[in-house]
């Protein structure tokens, strides 16, 4: 009696279909042209955004500002005024504050602020060498006294005191540099022009601007 033998045979895939050689490489191609296109969006992209933040950088950070100068509150210790005479002479405490906004320290040199009537120097007081922090304020503090011995005969001080309001004005003017990421100094001045008004009768200061 014959003896009955099994034959295996391959299977035959789901669908149907068998791949062919061919095909599997140009699958392979196409894969790997997907692969290069996504690295060249992400490359596209990374350069995109370097680029913005260096502009915001450059626009920001690497923007160097003036910084500013002004007064601070002020102490009144003495003020006395004669109209007949007419002189005046006052005495206070104030801070120079020295406002800088730069991504890097302001270092300015040794100035002076001067306080003046109508444009006549009437006191002074020394500004010292010094530097104002990143994004920071340096504030001085100082003792101001100040009186009419410079002012001339024609002054129209008399009527000025008579009228109760003492006006005075302070200017001063720094000179010094900014430095940034410790390598790009660039030249800043910076300029005080304050208007400051005494009353008389309360030996107070009535108001303080500064531009």
């Amino acid at each position: 009696m014959a003896e009955k033998t099994n034959q295996a045979y391959p299977l035959a895939p789901a669908n149907g279909y068998t791949r062919s050689d061919g095909e599997s490489l140009v699958s392979e191609d196409e894969l790997k042209r997907q692969k290069r296109r996504k690295l060249f969006m992400y490359i596209g992209i990374f350069i995109v955004v370097q680029i913005i933040v260096m502009t915001v950088f450059g626009l920001t950070v690497m923007k160097v500002k003036t910084p500013k100068v002004r007064l601070g509150e002020i102490n009144v210790q003495s003020l006395n005024s004669v109209p007949a005479t007419p002189s005046f002479d006052t005495s206070f405490t104030t801070q120079i504050r020295v406002k800088n906004t730069n991504w890097g320290p302001y270092k300015f040199d040794a100035s002076t602020a001067t306080f003046m009537y109508q444009g006549v120097a009437v006191g002074q007081v020394s500004i010292p060498k010094s530097k104002a922090g990143m994004r920071s304020t340096k504030k001085i503090s100082v003792s101001v006294i100040l009186n009419t011995n410079a002012l001339p005969s024609s002054s129209t001080i008399g009527t000025e005191l008579n009228s109760g309001i003492l006006t005075l004005t302070s200017q001063a003017k720094l000179t010094g540099k900014v430095e940034l990421m410790l390598i790009m100094k660039k030249k800043k001045s910076a300029t005080m022009d304050c208007t400051i008004a005494f009353d008389l009768s309360t030996k107070t200061v009535k108001s303080l601007q500064c531009k």
